[in-house]
């Protein structure tokens, strides 16, 4: 299952090409809903859900939270589009998209696998898991006042689904959404049996239909498949005020927010004005903080914690906060990508070579001060992580497959080569030559080159940070000894958006965050049928009959031990596969802000800092700090 609260890093750079087709909406369904099972208030994967229907607020929001003041939040690049449809996950519409749309249901941060109702008072499932039925709360409106209605539901889902790769693949097996009573919408399944998709139809952003389907203040007829920097209508806690493209977007609060007193909003969205600014470079952004630009920033730099700030005043004076909050249960493999289409890297041998030549024990040491730790799972960090040899719930599920996937799974663990010694360096690259050997490459004059083709093998680094170089440029040193020539191209984020779309790469930084439930998103991220759509995640390219049957093995896990060993079993056959070189993270949140805020004595389990959601402006410290400005 997809969190919202996931939707960073590298992925919210995969924007989606936008073509509108025809998903149309029935007004009035044909068939009743289902009627064995009555609607609730919460919808969970695991157990019973925490909170009863009479719950007051959640355990880490605190309702008697103040409310005013102003946060600002800094963010590197720019924007020019307030169109959600077309942005998609790209920057959570400028980092803003939850202030301004609810949906249907809102995750809870203190517990796995559990919504409660938002936009929906309750959530009614089919015995089968072959549809799902949502009722709408009678007084939730637009901030025009017009209520939220099926229709905008059903506008939502068909406009989203016909417009966004990430969607039509999420949804792929939705097949219908339609109204069956005046608040009443149900979702039809083209499948049964998928746990998950109930509760991922809760996650639906809902947009007003009657404002994009009229004309603006111009006379000219809205499009949702269209970029836009026309201010969106929303229904959420905040609205756009004003803004100043490519440099800063202000949020103001909604006095009169439909849903202020639900129980999953008391004591949240407590700040008056919700600032977004942006700088054009990393360093900047840095400096922006230390200036007293914004307020709040994540450093995942470990050479920016380590050395950046200890010697400002601020921080010694106690006025700037240097924090760390726990980051548990989601999972993540950030890496360097191939793309597999290109024929250069269709062979894993090459992928592995790649992998041993680089010395992360010595960039860990030398760069990052020893605060990583290497990446070896694409759900590293969670209990979904493969490790050792498969067990036999794991084996039940490959050895049908033995024929279709890598005999290392069954016979060697996954690791990563050890480096950070001369003689491990040594015996590294000589396996990566042979590697390479085996694979159709020999060194001609201090090159490696292509046996049949005489091609050298390049290959070009593409990102959009130039934080990158300091790990890249020792990297290409390493692959330089084994004949390997590479560039760093770094471009804006425009030009990176448009070629990871078209998968025009040879090798980037991405990272897939994971959550404790991964299902149907999985599709997207690694299946076949993702691999050719243009904006999808399957940025590798993967097509692989035995990975597309492990993802639906997890999709329709029945029950929580049987999500457990297909997603280890996954995670086995895509390491096996040396489709990334994994890089490195941290089971930490290192954060730093001004100290002008106060925060719940509780903090949300799997939500890290809560920042700056349940969080408010507190006036004594920031008397004691001095105001933003």
């Amino acid at each position: 299952m997809r969190q919202s609260l996931i939707e960073s890093c590298r992925a919210g750079l995969l924007a989606a090409v936008l073509v509108v087709s025809g998903f149309g909406f029935q007004a009035v369904a044909q068939t009743p809903p289902p009627a064995d099972n009555a609607f609730s208030h919460a919808i969970t994967l695991m157990g019973e859900p925490k909170y009863p229907p009479s719950f007051k607020h959640f355990e880490y929001a605190d309702p008697a939270a103040p409310k005013g003041g102003l946060v600002r939040l800094g963010a590197q690049g720019g924007f020019d589009n307030f169109n959600y449809v077309v942005s998609g996950l790209k920057g959570d519409l400028e980092g803003a998209v939850t202030l301004i749309y609810d949906t249907l249901m809102t995750e809870s941060a203190d517990e796995p696998f559990t919504s409660y109702g938002l936009v929906a008072e309750g959530v009614r499932v089919a015995p089968d898991l072959s549809s799902v039925s949502y009722r709408l709360r009678e007084n939730a409106r637009w901030h025009d006042g017009t209520p939220i209605s099926v229709e905008d539901v059903i506008w939502s889902f068909d406009t989203l689904k016909a417009n966004s790769p990430f969607y039509s693949a999420y949804y792929q097996t939705v097949t219908k959404a339609e109204a069956t009573g005046t608040r009443e919408v149900t979702f039809r399944f083209s499948e049964t049996g998928n746990r998950e998709l109930p509760q991922v139809l809760g996650q639906l952003r809902i947009l007003p239909k009657h404002w994009w389907t009229a004309k603006d203040a111009q006379g000219r007829q809205r499009d949702a498949a269209q970029t836009t920097l026309e201010i969106p209508l929303g229904s959420g806690p905040y609205r756009l005020a004003k803004f100043e493209p490519g440099r800063s977007a202000t949020y103001e609060r909604v006095a009169d927010y439909w849903g202020k007193d639900l129980p999953v909003n008391v004591g949240r969205n407590n700040f008056g004005t919700i600032r977004n600014e942006y700088f054009r470079d990393s360093t900047v952004l840095i400096e922006a903080l230390k200036g007293d630009l914004y307020d709040f920033r994540t450093e995942n730099v470990a050479r920016n914690w380590a050395t950046a700030y200890d010697d400002f005043p601020a921080v010694k004076e106690g006025r700037l906060v240097k924090e760390e909050f726990p980051d548990r249960g989601n999972g993540n493999m950030q890496a360097f990508v191939f793309n597999t289409r290109k024929p250069k890297f269709a062979d894993e041998r090459v992928r592995r070579a790649f992998n041993l030549a680089m010395n992360y024990e010595e960039m860990n040491r030398a760069l990052f001060f020893g605060l990583y730790r290497r990446i070896d799972s694409y759900y590293f960090g969670s209990e979904l992580a493969s490790s050792g040899l498969p067990g036999p719930e794991e084996l039940a599920l490959l050895e049908p497959l033995k024929d279709k996937i890598p005999a290392s799974v069954f016979t060697t663990p996954y690791a990563n080569p050890v480096n950070g010694s001369p003689e491990a360096v040594r015996t590294n690259l000589r396996e990566a030559v042979r590697l390479l050997k085996e694979a159709g490459y020999e060194l001609k004059n201090g090159q490696m080159t292509n046996v049949k083709t005489g091609e050298p093998l390049t290959v070009e680094f593409l990102e959009f940070q130039s934080v990158f170089e300091r790990v890249i440029l020792p990297f290409a040193a390493q692959l330089k000894l084994i004949g390997i020539n590479s560039n760093l191209r770094v471009i804006d984020q425009a030009q990176y958006q448009n070629r990871m779309r078209s998968f025009d790469f040879d090798v980037t930084t991405s990272s897939w965050a994971e959550s404790l439930s991964p299902g149907n998103e999985q599709r997207e991220y690694w299946g076949s049928a993702a691999a050719d759509k243009p904006g999808s995640r399957n940025l590798i390219g993967i097509k692989d009959p035995a990975i597309d049957a492990l993802i639906e093995k997890v999709v329709f896990a029945k029950d929580r031990p049987g999500v457990i060993a297909a997603t280890k079993a996954l995670d086995r056959v895509l390491l096996a596969h040396n489709y990334v070189v994994p890089q490195w993270a941290s089971n930490v949140s290192r954060t730093l802000r001004w100290n002008r805020f106060s925060r719940p004595a509780v903090l949300p389990r799997y939500g890290g800092s809560g920042f700056p959601t349940t969080w408010w402006y507190d006036e004594g410290l920031a008397a004691k700090t001095g105001a933003p400005r």
